[in-house]
């Protein structure tokens, strides 16, 4: 896929789309926080994805209009909220401790 501003939007509604569901889910499920959902770690996931696409993009020097810039900031504010929850990109979790594992779960 090549690095455009077209596919950030999508990436972007996408994960606006997303996070609606997850909070339905949450609601249908009886009303639990989303911060008690599994899907949360999910979610962290794609939002560190967009963020670093919007990194990338930047690089780039494509023309990037103010509303898709406020988009980028927004998205870079709330995963600074969240990135403790991504998966981690040096040790894949079945080569974890129960410990460090414990630890990513928050448990």
């Amino acid at each position: 896929m090549a690095i455009s501003v077209e596919n950030y939007v999508k990436m972007a509604n996408f994960y606006n789309e997303m996070a609606r569901m997850l909070s339905a889910i949450c609601v249908a499920k009886g009303g639990i926080a989303m911060e008690n959902y599994v899907g949360r770690f999910f979610a962290a996931d794609v939002l560190e994805y967009i963020v670093e696409y919007g990194h990338r993009l930047k690089k780039t020097g494509a023309k990037i209009n103010a509303d898709v810039e406020s988009v980028m900031e927004l998205f870079e504010k709330q995963f600074e909220n969240v990135k403790s929850l991504v998966t981690p990109n040096q040790k894949p979790v079945y080569e974890m401790t129960l410990e460090e594992f414990e630890k990513i779960m928050n448990i």
